[in-house]
């Protein structure tokens, strides 16, 4: 099989069970979008690569799952109104993800106010990814279809844990930090 197969150089692309649509539809952004969080997550993890922290192992395994779970939510997405989901989202899904906001939280100080995304290589990628899953849950709310609940959710607990795991990442590898500055 080739990679390419010159289906889509008319703009068009197929969702699951092949119906055709424009390379812009919002479902195609949507699951597009996930696609682009999933790649900068997996950028993330690239960065961790010859740092050492104690959970540094067990983080990436959750990454590896999370990452997982976005294909099944890209899969969700790219499935016409009405046709059944292969991989559908379970509440457990979410249910996991929470816990592991609970878990990596609970290792950080309290935030006080507001910070800016950065720090190191690894937990800036992960504030990118973020901002992405948040572009994600925009555009899966432009569908304007009977969109999985499950969907929705998950993506938005992503992003709390993304968020989380940023921080999370900053502190293990000895990056502070930074507020707002005073006006």
């Amino acid at each position: 099989m080739k990679i390419y197969t010159k289906t889509g150089d008319k703009g068009t692309t197929s969702l699951v069970y092949g119906s055709r649509v424009k390379k812009n539809d919002p479902r195609v952004e949507a699951y597009g979008t996930c696609d682009e969080a999933n790649t900068m997550i997996g950028l993330g993890v690239g960065h961790l690569n010859g740092e050492f922290f104690e959970q540094k192992e067990a983080l990436c395994e959750v990454f590896h799952q999370i990452q997982t779970v976005l294909f099944h939510v890209g899969a969700e997405l790219a499935t016409p109104s009405g046709k059944e989901v292969k991989w559908k989202l379970k509440t457990e899904h979410i249910t996991q993800l929470e816990a592991w906001i609970d878990e990596y939280d609970a290792e950080l100080q309290p935030l006080s106010n507001f910070i800016l995304p950065g720090g190191h290589p690894a937990g800036a990628a992960f504030h990118v990814a973020r901002t992405i899953v948040r572009r994600a849950e925009r555009n899966v709310i432009a569908i304007g279809e009977d969109i999985s609940p499950n969907a929705l959710a998950y993506l938005n607990r992503l992003s709390d844990f993304l968020f989380v795991a940023a921080r999370f990442v900053n502190q293990q590898l000895g990056s502070t930090e930074k507020g707002l500055h005073a006006e």
